[in-house]
């Protein structure tokens, strides 16, 4: 329908999670819906194309489940694409796959994040892959990036701003710095895919529940802290919120859904820190 719809000339789609939670039973499927993509009939005007799907799954160091695809207009000549490892441009023609050894492509950069920077230090599949291009003289990078969610609403209430969002800040720190070094020519840059971006949930909720008493729950066996409850003070104590790890239940969705939730953007800080260093594009979910 996009496609469609807008008729680009140049076409960037950037995916995470690739093959789903459970990959190892999922990933087969990826290689159907790629083939299904390239040969839909919305495709058919492009004559050119660049998938590169990190599938190996089995190489916990490297693996992060991004997929970056990239398709070409027929009526787009002279189109360009950066190899990275002999800093220079080659000409792009034909459709191309790449999977499993992302690592050994050059014509991308791949990486995951460095472990130090996982919560708890535990793996996951957080990274990102940058690719280079030039039409018609313009230069670009094309960076599809998936930073860190938070794991708990109750770990990321606790503090303003969250641990999770410093880690988010970190990692989002270390893909511009690698993007703009000197390795490479400084060209422009988009940056898009999963920021995980998330409002502060605790400025959110003093907000929210500004009247309100709050009810902690503790898990009988370990006495670990497990929901925390807010209810209005008068009003027979009526439950506003219900925060549980997994589980943010408050009592007026509108607040969330009224002009789009705009009434909340205050509390949207955390590309604030880059302002330097990225522009963000109007968010405008659809209806």
């Amino acid at each position: 329908q996009v496609v469609h719809a807008h008729k680009p000339h140049f076409m960037a789609l950037h995916c995470q999670e690739f093959g789903g939670k459970n990959y190892e039973a999922s990933m087969s499927h990826v290689d159907k819906f790629v083939k299904e993509l390239l040969s839909s009939d919305a495709m058919k005007d492009y004559n050119r194309a660049r998938v590169y799907l990190d599938e190996n799954y089995k190489s916990q160091e490297h693996f992060t489940a991004l997929g970056s695809f990239y398709f070409l207009h027929e009526s787009l000549k002279n189109i360009y694409q950066f190899d990275f490892k002999a800093k220079k441009y080659k000409k792009v023609t034909g459709k191309e796959i790449y999977s499993d050894t992302l690592e050994s492509t050059p014509m991308l950069e791949k990486e995951k994040f460095p472990q130090d920077y996982f919560p708890e230090c535990k793996w996951s599949r957080k990274g990102f892959i940058r690719t280079r291009w030039c039409i018609t003289d313009c230069a670009f990078d094309l960076v599809n990036i998936h930073l860190f969610h938070d794991a708990s609403n109750l770990i990321a209430w606790e503090t303003s701003p969250s641990v999770y969002s410093g880690i988010r800040h970190k990692a989002l720190g270390y893909v511009l710095d690698r993007i703009i070094d000197q390795r490479f020519e400084k060209v422009s840059y988009f940056v898009f895919g999963d920021f995980n971006f998330r409002l502060d949930a605790k400025a959110v909720v003093e907000t929210l529940c500004a009247k309100a008493t709050m009810q902690t729950v503790r898990a009988a066996d370990t006495n670990e802290v497990v929901k925390l409850i807010f209810r209005e003070s008068d009003n027979d104590r009526k439950v506003m919120l219900q925060l549980e790890k997994k589980l943010f239940d408050y009592f007026n969705q509108d607040v969330f859904r009224d002009n789009n939730g705009t009434a909340l953007l205050e509390f949207d800080r955390e590309l604030s820190v880059f302002k330097d260093k990225l522009y963000e594009l109007d968010i405008s979910f659809p209806p």
